[in-house]
């Protein structure tokens, strides 16, 4: 899988266009990069923009963009309401996908080096960039703003990691750093500038003083008066969701809005946010409220209606939710479960041992676990089965479960036994290339026994709830479930047939392991897949059986 590095570079021009725009065309131009978002604030008088690609091609991207702020801002001219220290104020690194922190840290130091060499510019590292623990915290380096910059850079404690130790007037500073995602969150509040900030100083969590914190950890907050939607608003940059997240922020605003009289009528994400955040407050929501919600669409957007995102401008899970974008952009992911179903069924039907009858166990037990859940669903909300609606839920949420673990073997047990056949490719020109050759051969292949044994124990853990789901599901669907049951059996009947084929191997890749050790491995692995399917049979059978007889 590619890495991928977001750049969240945040420019002091907020409000012409034309200077806007020749960022975003500059960062556009970049191969192996996509432009995910540009958000301009008229009142902040600044510009975010959001763009991913390769570690190498978002360093390009980024000075690419700071050469056409270099020829078009100038800081002595700059008025706006968020603080700021340069014209390429902040420039982020975060890891999105396959990478690191410290892969981050090393584009942000390689950034911030060039940076300098190239405008002769102070620039300073925060974050986790940032080795000096006084200098960690951005409004750290920030305090004073640009205003106070002329003499700040002169003290000795403050000269930047990169550049010279001079006061630049047309442009500042930049900071540099490596950070986890970072969600810029905005309450709606229906008051004064005034009121908001005091709500804001409550909030984030430097707090009033040293002996008075903020009510919320790993939150920056500010309050301002929004032009674009003519109200108030607490602006929150929450800097590691998982501590604490959009949804928390929110109502502990409403709290506080309450104790001042004040309404509080929706929130904002400025940029781009990540899926795990929107799905972490849909959770707390529906536990909150006793919902019952499933499918990841419905939880977002019941948090688009709880927190209010719409209330200023709309938001689109495809054009905000990070994963989602990235996702549009590369086009359909190279893996089976995202292959449409006339491209995989000729794929299983072609003269290949991949895809095979590993991939059509998993494949059949995700269609008998998903006929389960279709028929336990017919029977959620039925007047007649208002008195057993909490076990249906359960068994429901239970199901639906299994499918996505179940989902997720299909492209496992194709991969595993792909480098299982890879491997077998491999030169033996040496005694040490046959030794290496025979060791990767039996991880392989154990790899592939484990992802079979797997599909079987997770269909056998669905029995008992099966057995409960017989005594409830709709009679309409009575044939649907008798075929899920016969799908399930199926499933477990190909993973242990696969167990017994693939443990016969290992004895032809003991290498350097006794005759008694690998004999030992094989028939534990096939007296487990002897009574996985006993288990299976035996329960299929049962439950077959009982629903068989009913009728009503």
């Amino acid at each position: 899988m590619k890495r991928v590095i977001e750049c969240v570079p945040n420019f002091s021009e907020g409000q012409r266009k034309d200077v806007i725009d020749a960022i975003a065309h500059a960062v556009a131009t970049i191969p192996g990069v996509s432009l995910l978002d540009v958000d301009f604030g008229i009142a902040t008088n600044r510009t975010i923009y959001t763009f991913v690609g390769h570690p190498q091609g978002v360093v390009e991207a980024a000075l690419a963009a700071a050469r056409v702020a270099h020829n078009l801002i100038d800081m002595t001219k700059h008025v706006g309401e968020h603080p700021r220290i340069g014209a390429m104020d902040v420039v982020p690194f975060v890891p999105v996908r396959n990478a690191t922190m410290a892969d981050c840290i090393d584009l942000a130091r390689e950034f911030a080096m060039r940076l300098a060499l190239e405008f002769h510019i102070p620039v300073y590292l925060y974050g986790e960039a940032q080795e000096k623990e006084y200098r960690k915290d951005l409004a750290q380096i920030r305090e004073g703003e640009y205003e106070g910059l002329y003499h700040k850079i002169r003290q000795q404690e403050w000269q930047p990691d990169f550049g010279p130790s001079e006061f630049v007037p047309s442009w500042g500073a930049t900071c540099v750093g490596a950070r986890k995602s970072l969600i810029a969150f905005n309450i709606n509040l229906l008051g004064t500038k005034e009121q908001a900030y005091r709500i804001a100083a409550n909030l984030g969590q430097e707090g009033r003083a040293t002996d008075e914190p903020g009510k919320l950890k790993c939150v920056r907050s500010l309050g301002w008066w929004s032009l674009e939607g003519n109200l108030a608003q607490v602006s929150l940059n929450l800097t590691d969701f998982e501590i604490t997240n959009i949804h928390v922020a929110y109502e502990q605003c409403v709290q506080e809005a309450e104790l001042l009289n004040l309404g509080v009528c929706g929130s904002q994400i400025i940029g781009i946010v990540p899926l795990k955040s929107l799905l972490l407050a849909a959770d707390y929501f529906i536990q909150k409220e006793n919902l019952f919600v499933l499918e990841e669409d419905q939880k977002i957007r019941l948090v688009i209606q709880r927190l209010g995102l719409n209330s200023i401008t709309p938001f689109s899970p495809k054009e905000r939710i990070i994963e989602y974008i990235i996702r549009e952009r590369e086009g359909q992911e190279d893996s089976l479960t995202s292959m449409e179903l006339k491209d995989l069924i000729k794929h299983v039907g072609a003269r290949n041992l991949i895809p095979g009858g590993g991939c059509v166990t998993s494949l059949v037990a995700t269609f008998g676990t998903a006929l389960s859940t279709m028929c336990a669903s017919f029977s959620y909300g039925m007047q007649k089965c208002e008195s057993v609606e909490n076990e249906i839920r359960a068994l429901i949420v239970l199901f639906h479960t299994a499918i996505s673990t179940l989902m997720k073997t299909l492209d496992e047990d194709t991969d595993a036994f792909n480098s299982f056949l890879m491997v077998q490719r491999m030169a033996e020109t040496s005694v040490e290339e046959k030794r290496f050759k025979r060791l990767t051969e039996k991880h392989c292949l154990q790899n592939c026994l484990d992802i079979s044994l797997d599909i079987a124990q997770q269909v056998n853990q669905l029995w008992d709830p099966l057995r409960k789901l017989a005594l409830l599901f709709n009679i309409q669907t009575k044939a649907d479930f008798l075929m899920a049951i016969k799908c399930l059996e199926t499933a477990v009947y190909g993973a242990c047939k696969r167990l017994e084929f693939l443990s016969s191997s290992l004895i032809d890749n003991k290498n350097d392991t006794s005759d008694s050790e690998v004999m030992t491995i094989r028939n534990t692995y096939l007296k487990t897949a002897t009574k996985l399917l006993d288990d299976a049979q035996r329960e299929s059978q049962s439950i077959l059986t009982f629903v068989e007889e009913r009728y009503f």
